[in-house]
């Protein structure tokens, strides 16, 4: 399988990379040395506004819904170099494109029209943001009783859903101002007596949302410019047309909205390793550390920056095949999980790897790879952990009797 970058691709490419150098290098300079994450988010917002006012936001929204995007394969190229500038602002800017993903996969055409408005006029800094994730964990969502799956409660009263329970995990969630991002796409329970299957929806709110709480805040060890709210939501009020898709069929369409996050999490771990690896090649041909020559001279090291290599190419390759699948092939769900993992695993550990190479210079916070790394340690763990989402779906899918170990190397 080749991947010719269309004409389209090619200048994406390049503008993210010319984006990233002038603009999203210089944020850890601008926001390090503020003291709470609030702080450090809300000093990234002229770079998110640039973001969005150089198209990148709408270049990211499938045509189908208004947007720019032709395939993922257009988002992955941008995302990597994005992200590879900076992860924190690249993530508020994944995270908006996930939080108006139920509305992408499932929205009427009237619901997408006046939902998806903000995010496609490359104007101003809207936000989204898709909210799943509940304290004490969302693996188990779909779990039978007495397990509690999704603890978020909406009822239907007068025509409105009132809309109670508590989010964190998500992106942005509470907006620039506190009163919520231009769009949070909610999952919660509809039918406390259903099944889970029946049981759970998704329903959209706008900003300003009532009733949304801020409980406090995540401070992460990495993507230090990312905003991480820990919120209530208390008798806030959502329009019942306001309901995405079906309702009860909030499970599916929450899996099905994460497929092409689970694509995307390899490009990003290959952003992590590929800023590592420039700023590791580039040490290993100046540095000679008291030696007489280069320590890229030593087969160890060259070794080491062979095999990191490899790896970058390898999920970059993987990443590709599931976003490329992600247009109709039958095996696009595996690729796309399979690519979260061996992305976001091997990004850790290649960076791991680095570290050794350049040494105790790498424990130095003026160096890069300590921040990569904590970026880096983030990707296993969200957009549905591998562990309890990912290797749990694979395991499922190999369990079937109908399971095709070739059809991910078969066409359509």
């Amino acid at each position: 399988m080749m991947f010719d970058q269309t004409d389209r691709q090619r200048e994406l490419r390049a503008s993210g990379r010319v984006f990233a150098q002038d603009v999203l290098r210089d944020i850890p300079s601008q926001t390090d040395h503020l003291l709470t994450a609030a702080e450090r988010f809300a000093a990234t917002r002229p770079a998110y506004e640039k973001m969005v006012t150089e198209g990148f936001l709408r270049a990211c929204l499938p045509q189908a819904v208004g947007g720019d995007a032709e395939s993922l394969m257009d988002t992955a190229i941008l995302v990597e170099e994005l992200y590879a500038g900076n992860a924190g602002v690249a993530l508020s800017l994944i995270g908006t494109v996930l939080g108006v993903q139920p509305i992408v996969v499932a929205g009427s055409k009237e619901q997408r029209a006046r939902l998806l408005k903000p995010f496609l006029s490359n104007e101003g800094a809207p936000l989204a943001g898709f909210c799943s994730s509940e304290p004490g964990g969302s693996a188990n969502a779909a779990a039978l009783p007495p397990a509690e799956g999704v603890r978020t409660t909406a009822r239907l009263e007068n025509n409105k859903w009132i809309i109670n329970g508590r989010k964190r995990w998500v992106s942005s969630a509470t907006g620039w101002d506190g009163n919520g991002a231009d769009v949070l796409c909610v999952v919660c329970r509809t039918d406390p007596e259903a099944t889970p299957d029946k049981a759970v929806s998704i329903i959209a709110m706008r900003r300003p949302v009532k009733g949304l709480v801020l409980e406090g805040t995540i401070e992460s060890p990495g993507h230090r410019a990312h905003f991480l709210p820990d919120f209530s939501l208390k008798d806030v009020v959502a329009p019942r047309r306001n309901l995405i898709g079906r309702e009860g069929g909030g499970l599916a369409l929450s899996a099905a909205s994460f497929s092409d996050a689970a694509a995307l999490i390899g490009i990003l771990g290959v952003a992590l390793m590929r800023s590592a690896f420039d700023f590791t090649l580039n040490f290993a041909r100046t540095q000679r550390r008291g030696g007489a020559v280069p320590i890229i001279e030593h087969q160890a090291v060259g070794y080491a920056l062979v095999d990191a290599k490899t790896s970058i190419e390898a999920a970059r390759s993987l990443s590709w095949r599931a976003c490329a699948a992600a247009a109709g092939h039958p095996a696009a769900g595996e690729l796309a999980n399979q690519s979260k993992i061996f992305g976001s695993e091997t990004a850790v550990r290649v960076i791991t790897d680095l570290l050794r190479i350049v040494g105790v210079e790498s424990y130095d916070l003026s160096t890069p790879l300590n921040g990569l790394l904590q970026d880096a340690l983030a990707l296993p763990v969200f957009a549905g952990g591998n562990v309890g989402v990912r290797r749990r779906a694979l395991h499922a899918l190999l369990q079937s009797p109908t399971y095709d170990p070739l059809a991910t190397a078969d066409g359509h």
